[in-house]
């Protein structure tokens, strides 16, 4: 496969994304990015914000299977997992719904600390142990994950460690009138959300062509100055009066992959320093604690880290 056929796939895959989820351009990007990059991703939004929609348009483009597990606070590590089951006269794994390509935890921090460890771990091996065998699962295993910002009571909220493992936060805010009106329109058209017939979504590549777009990813360059600042933003992070928490060794990694998928989707075989900026937000975001006085005032991550973006030099071209 050609760099000019790898670029179509992935333009295709987003546009297939954005006619079926408007008005969150940003948020697609980002799911794809991840997708190619090999990482997890945390959604965070409000309900009716489609991040159901995005994971199942998603999931149609690039012909993968596909499943939801709602958390709630009675769900056990084996609903995800899987079981032993006894047949006869031994006894047999039955595949719980991590068994898929592209899995939604939905309302993640419903369910206790066990439950979620159970797929955090999943998501972290890429493998499922049950009863002391390891059960492998699939090369293209995404998850993700979506949490709700507005609603705290009976929750659990991720630990940070358990956080550090999400390659990306991504937001999903209302949209504006006119795409929210244009919505309308689409339900007016026959459109339905619980129908996926009804999207219109023709599969760009299969499971395979996932793997080869990932192949193509790691080929991008990243010159050494762009290393040294992606080293220096994520240092900044645990130097900064404004955070109590900087961001993890993890934190540049993932930076420094999704900054090749974004190259790649935008038709570049090397990064550029624009791509660090554009991408450091998600990435660092949930890796990062705010000064509690400063979080009082209003202060949010990304007013913090874009004070560091800011204050960070950046590599000449």
């Amino acid at each position: 496969m050609g760099s000019s056929a790898k670029e179509q796939d992935t333009q295709a895959i987003l546009g297939a994304l954005r006619r079926v989820v408007l008005g969150q351009d940003g948020a697609t990007q980002d799911c794809l990015v991840a997708l190619l990059a090999g990482g997890h991703v945390l959604l965070e939004g409000v309900p009716g914000t489609a991040k159901t929609l995005l994971v199942r348009t998603l999931a149609l483009a690039v012909n993968v299977s596909y499943a939801r597990i709602q958390f709630t606070p009675d769900l056990m590590p084996g609903d995800i997992t899987g079981i032993s089951i006894l047949s006869g006269d031994e006894f047999r794994f039955r595949p719980g719904p991590i068994f898929h390509d592209l899995v939604l935890a939905d309302e993640i921090n419903r369910a206790p600390a066990k439950t979620q460890a159970a797929l955090l771990e999943a998501m972290q091996e890429r493998t499922v142990t049950v009863d002391g065998t390891t059960h492998p699962l699939s090369r293209t295993f995404t998850v993700f994950a979506t949490q709700n910002p507005i609603e705290f009571e009976g929750t659990y909220p991720l630990p940070e460690a358990e956080l550090d493992r999400f390659m990306l936060k991504v937001r999903l805010d209302f949209p504006e009138a006119e795409v929210e009106q244009s919505i309308l329109g689409k339900y007016l058209d026959g459109f339905e959300a619980d129908r996926p017939d009804t999207y219109g979504v023709t599969p760009v590549v299969d499971g395979d062509g996932i793997e080869a777009l990932r192949e193509a990813v790691r080929t991008v360059r990243v010159e050494p100055s762009i290393m040294q600042y992606i080293t220096d933003i994520v240092r900044a992070t645990r130097d900064a009066a404004s955070l109590t928490m900087g961001a993890s060794p993890r934190a540049g990694i993932a930076l420094l992959k999704t900054s090749r998928a974004l190259a790649m989707l935008e038709g570049r075989d090397f990064v550029i320093p624009d791509d660090i900026k554009f991408l450091a937000p998600a990435v660092l975001r949930h890796r990062v604690a705010v000064a509690p006085e400063l979080e009082l005032e209003g202060v949010s991550p990304d007013d913090a880290l874009r004070s560091i973006l800011e204050r960070t030099e950046v590599p000449a071209a």
